[in-house]
């Protein structure tokens, strides 16, 4: 059974105030709450096990070392790869996508084409831009309708053998619009073009099957799902992993070094120089047991339930537009009132407590084609309620009331 108010108290700061409120958190698209057991799990690293891993024979390296390996594993399990040395440790999505992207370069010649989403936060279009850039490719977009969606039948019409690499978010982080990736991913691979899936935002909602989906990448960040910031995972499957060149030179990266010549060490270490983020490494392992002990058929449920009540009570105010209106989304509402700015609504509802998020959310191409400067969005976890929701909306009325 789904407890909302024990699930709440495994997250301290929800039971505090902001601005004199009780803390309404709405800002889960741009980091998600950690539960207790993640906190205490950062603490007992640090006090128990603290050193570097890989390169020590004694206790505590070894024990480093079992741990953040341990959390490789649960990755491996939670996302269904097929080899363990698929799952390669990064600081978060924008580093997953900017090895891929730099490891293109010595792929993609010029005239080559790869293909982004109209939907794609900035995190997945600049690292693109620079790799055409380099290497004379030609970036090519697909639209969006009016309801946020892609035109499918304008993707179809951009692939071409010329096709090397389409990247696009599985969810988008600004309207929350799943995107149809399974059928994207079967078209790329028809004319012989590499897949790249943003996961960032479906990871706090879902489980996603690398295999089952067949995509080649696959990235997402920790913080997003409870877990610590400055980690995330850059799946890949182990041929394209191997065509890649590493991104970064350095320490655990190499096989064996003279002044002559490096020769490099295998996967997943070719990726990972230097010395990782090993708390935030372990404890992201910490985060996906809880997330799975929580069940990701309840969070699924929880957060439809939130998202329905949003859509209706927001619905309820005059002036008041949607931004990615399909049956097809997440637990993320983008909104505007007409005549408002939405940088001033989210100004008045903080005051009220209340944590927003305002502006083009890294995904300026979007509000450029609404014609708009920004919105509030409001994004919804499993340890929401709907008394939060009312909270909001009745926030949001009295900043419509002072502004009009």
């Amino acid at each position: 059974m789904f407890d909302i108010q024990k699930v709440r108290a495994d997250f301290p700061i929800l039971s505090q105030q902001i601005n004199g409120k009780p803390l309404v958190y709405f800002d889960n698209g741009a980091t998600s709450q950690k539960p207790q057991i993640v906190i205490d799990a950062i603490s007992k690293y640090y006090q128990t096990t603290n050193a570097n891993i890989h390169r020590g024979v004694h206790t505590l390296s070894q024990l480093a070392t079992d741990a953040y390996e341990a959390s490789r594993k649960k990755v491996q399990n939670h996302i269904n790869a097929e080899l363990l040395h698929e799952v390669i440790f990064t600081s978060g999505t924008t580093h997953g996508i900017n090895i891929v992207a730099s490891g293109f370069t010595s792929i993609v010649n010029p005239g080559d084409e790869v293909v982004v989403s109209g939907l794609e936060h900035h995190s997945n279009i600049v690292p693109w831009q620079m790799l055409c850039e380099r290497t004379g490719a030609v970036l090519k977009v697909i639209p969006i309708d009016q309801n946020g969606e892609l035109i499918l039948a304008e993707f179809d019409q951009l692939l071409s053998k010329k096709t090397k690499i389409v990247a696009v978010n599985h969810i988008s982080n600004a309207l929350g619009v799943i995107n149809p990736i399974a059928y994207i991913i079967e078209k790329a691979h028809a004319v012989g073009a590499a897949v790249l899936i943003d996961g960032a935002q479906a990871v706090p909602h879902l489980k996603p099957n690398v295999q089952e989906l067949d995509c080649d990448f696959y990235v997402f960040s920790g913080h997003k799902m409870c877990g610590p910031t400055g980690v995330g995972i850059l799946y890949g499957k182990e041929a394209w992993l191997n065509k890649l060149p590493p991104y970064q030179g350095g320490g655990e990266m190499i096989k064996e070094v003279t002044f002559a010549k490096t020769t490099y060490a295998d996967l997943p270490h070719k990726f990972e120089a230097g010395t990782p983020n090993i708390e935030a490494g372990i404890v992201l392992g910490t985060a996906i047991d809880y997330l799975n002990n929580v069940g990701f058929e309840n969070i699924a449920r929880q957060e439809k339930e939130l998202l329905d009540y949003a859509t209706e009570r927001l619905s309820e105010i005059e002036g008041l537009k949607i931004f990615g209106n399909t049956k097809q989304k997440t637990s993320v509402i983008s909104f505007n009132i007409a005549g408002i700015h939405p940088y001033d609504i989210g100004t008045i509802v903080d005051k009220q407590g209340i944590a927003v998020r305002t502006g083009h959310h890294c995904a300026q191409p979007i509000m450029a084609f609404f014609g708009i400067p920004g919105t509030v969005r409001a994004s919804f976890a499993f340890y929401n309620t709907k008394e939060e929701i009312d909270a909001m909306v009745a926030a949001v009325k009295k900043a419509k009331q002072m502004l009009s």
